[in-house]
C-alpha cells in the first residue's frame, strides 16, 4: 500500500464520517438554538424543555436520514472491499 492510497482510504473515511453526521448534528443544532431562543424569551429555564424537543427531533432525524446513511455506508464499503486487491500489492 503506498502513502498515496492511504491518505485518499483515510480523507474518504472522514468525509463520509462527516457527510453521515451532518444530518444528525445539524438537527441537534438547529434544535438546540430554537429552544434557546424560546427559552430567552419565555425566561424558562428548565432543563427538561431543552432535552426532549432534541431528542424527538434527532430520532426523527435519524429515522427520515437512514436510507441516505445506509445507502452512504453500502457504498463506502464496496469501494473498501474493492481496493482491497490494491491494498495488497
Amino acid at each position: 500500500m503506498t502513502l498515496e492510497l492511504a491518505v485518499d482510504i483515510m480523507r474518504n473515511l472522514l468525509q463520509t464520517g462527516l457527510l453521515l453526521a451532518i444530518p444528525i448534528l445539524g438537527t441537534a443544532t438547529v434544535v438546540g438554538l430554537l429552544v434557546s431562543f424560546v427559552q430567552s424569551i419565555t425566561s424558562l429555564q428548565e432543563q427538561t424543555l431543552t432535552f426532549v424537543p432534541k431528542l424527538i427531533c434527532v430520532s426523527l432525524a435519524i429515522v427520515i436520514a437512514s436510507n441516505f446513511i445506509l445507502k452512504t455506508m453500502t457504498d463506502f464499503c464496496i469501494s473498501m472491499f474493492n481496493l482491497i486487491p490494491t491494498m495488497a500489492q
